[in-house]
């Protein structure tokens, strides 16, 4: 009886995440039937296993179907990445939102993915698909090209291998395009995404380099119409070079006397 109980709790875990992971489209509310659906588990699995999510908070349930719950919004602020990273970057993305008013982001990489640890909304922030916690393609996003170009060759190799996602019609779909664009990132220090994510939407992005690796990236998303490139450029490089110094400063702090830093 134990060994089966055993087999069975990984198999339960999968299934609980595929129900969480039913989300990444970035729908806030679902149907137990959508979630049968996305999940291809029987209605009655489904039925079961939220009971158990909504008890622990990971679900929450209304009248309309089940949406996220606040325990996951709890659990994220534990994830050490964020720990450090969102507290330093709060007064950077903060200052950059103030100059600008339009929508600032702040990403890390896993995988062939960025994903976004913060966001600030603009007064323009219309049919953006980023959200905290979610998740896009490295190379259709200004912080993904960011992240990307500063990676090591091996990261940057193994990406422009496989075929290239695309989320708009002005998705880079072209490995070549994409890694002359990504040399011209690491040459400026500087990424531009032009409706590669959103049509009608441009931003401008910026690694956070730590002994010259990508640790996280900001960027600032606008309008078509509101692109005004040499100012927002500038802004989001500063805020992001701020955020590079506060987070070695932190750093060097955690060096223990006559020994290797932390991290």
């Amino acid at each position: 009886m134990e060994r089966k109980e055993g087999r069975d709790q990984p198999n339960m875990l999968d299934k609980c995440l595929r129900i969480l992971r039913a989300f990444d489209g970035g729908d806030q509310q679902l149907r137990l039937s959508d979630l049968a659906r996305r999940t291809a588990l029987p209605l009655s699995t489904v039925h079961r296993l939220v009971g158990g999510l909504v008890e622990h908070r990971l679900l929450a349930q209304d009248d309309g179907g089940y949406q996220l719950g606040i325990g996951l919004f709890e659990l994220s602020g534990l994830v050490p990445v964020e720990q450090e990273l969102r507290v330093a970057a709060r007064p950077f993305l903060q200052d950059l939102f103030m100059a600008t008013h339009e929508t600032v982001h702040l990403g890390v990489r896993e995988g062939a993915d960025v994903v976004y640890v913060e966001k600030i909304h603009g007064h323009s922030d219309l049919g953006l698909p980023s959200r905290v916690g979610g998740r896009l393609p490295l190379g259709c996003t200004g912080i993904g090209k960011a992240l990307l170009a500063f990676s090591s060759n091996e990261v940057r190799t193994e990406y422009l291998e496989r075929p290239l996602r695309a989320i708009t019609p002005h998705s880079i779909v072209d490995p070549a395009r994409l890694e002359r664009e990504l040399a011209e990132i690491r040459a400026t220090g500087l990424a531009f995404e032009r409706e590669e994510a959103t049509v009608g939407r441009e931003c401008v992005a910026a690694p956070v380099l730590v002994q010259g690796v990508a640790v996280a990236a900001m960027s600032i998303s606008v309008p078509v119409s509101a692109y005004r490139m040499p100012q927002l450029a500038a802004a989001v490089k500063t805020s992001a070079l701020g955020l590079a110094r506060q987070l070695r400063t932190g750093r060097e702090h955690r060096r223990p006397p006559g020994g290797e830093m932390f991290g």
